[in-house]
């Protein structure tokens, strides 16, 4: 059997730890508490003040929210045939955790884990629109049905063509406007506009993630974006989805609909542009998609941390 203590393409490879620890997927749980954070430090920007328990809960039902959604991902994708390649030699960001295609777990026992953290997080939900407001449960409730229903029947959005733009808005306006709203008990246009970074990132990062799936998706009936045009047309939705984060995020400045401290997130930039070209060159090739995809992780979270850098420093002074 092949030695699966070491992956040679670098950290993110699928063969090391326990299966449960693979499963959840940890490294991609960021994604959902950056925006948090954001969303926390305009609320500090505005007010002044942040209320730590409320945040604290906010991260622990992302948290529990996005280790569901990757469970049940993973169960569903396996289910209908979309993550069946063997994970050895595999581009190690993509397709999956692999255990259920290695046989170490059951998809039942995946999919018991992944609707208890489903419950844990409506638990959260409710205990947050009791404290702070019922507008909490709507935004709450649009992340969770998201989550769920991305790879479920009889919905399962996310072969139908509409999991791009289902990323985009559940990183970016809903995370960030949910963790605001908890913060200040209402609504306001600076962090909706400072949460289209994050969600256009997420929008990207999604994109590059399934060009190398490809080939499965297409045999399961997975219409993704790259399975509908083509993995070079894929690359202009990468790199549009790039300028349209950094781009709405200068206007709203210009504009003086962000703070101008706000423009610290465009410290992601100029590794986001070399990504883009990384990626018109590598697209064919799953495993050359690799430092593409390492790279829209760094890029997400460099430009969200320079975003809540800034809005802090503009509430301190």
């Amino acid at each position: 059997m092949p030695d699966r203590r070491k992956d040679p393409r670098g950290n993110g490879g699928r063969g090391e730890g326990s299966p449960w620890i693979r499963v959840l997927r940890l490294r991609f749980v960021p994604a959902s508490l950056f925006p948090a954070l954001l969303g926390t430090a305009v609320a500090w920007k505005m007010t002044g003040s942040v209320h730590i328990a409320f945040f604290l809960v906010v991260l622990l039902g992302l948290s529990l929210n996005h280790v569901g959604l990757n469970m049940i991902d993973d169960v569903f994708d396996f289910l209908h045939a979309a993550d069946r390649t063997p994970s050895e030699g595999k581009n190690p960001y993509t397709g999956g955790s692999g255990v259920l295609t290695e046989g170490l777990l059951s998809h039942s026992a995946v999919l018991t884990a992944a609707l208890a953290c489903f419950a844990a997080t409506a638990a959260v939900a409710f205990y947050l629109a009791y404290a702070a407001g019922w507008p909490v449960l709507l935004l709450a409730g649009i992340g969770i049905f998201s989550s769920v229903f991305y790879a479920v029947p009889p919905v399962r959005y996310g072969y139908r063509g509409l999991g791009e733009l289902a990323h985009v808005i559940n990183f970016g306006p809903v995370i960030v406007l949910g963790a605001f709203y908890v913060q200040t008990g209402t609504f306001a246009p600076e962090p909706l506009m400072a949460s289209f970074v994050p969600g256009f990132l997420m929008g990207a990062m999604i994109v590059a993630n399934e060009i190398p799936d490809a080939g499965d998706d297409k045999k399961a009936g997975k219409n993704t974006l790259v399975v509908r045009y083509g993995g070079k047309r894929a690359v202009s939705f990468y790199g549009a989805a790039l300028a349209a984060a950094y781009g709405l995020l200068v206007l709203s400045v210009i504009f003086r609909a962000a703070s101008p401290g706000a423009l610290l997130g465009l410290v992601g930039a100029p590794l986001a542009f070399h990504s883009w070209k990384m990626l018109k060159t590598a697209y064919d090739d799953p495993l050359r998609v690799v430092p593409v995809n390492r790279a829209i992780l760094q890029v997400h979270r460099v430009s969200c941390m320079g975003l809540v850098t800034g809005y802090l420093i503009a509430g301190a002074f």
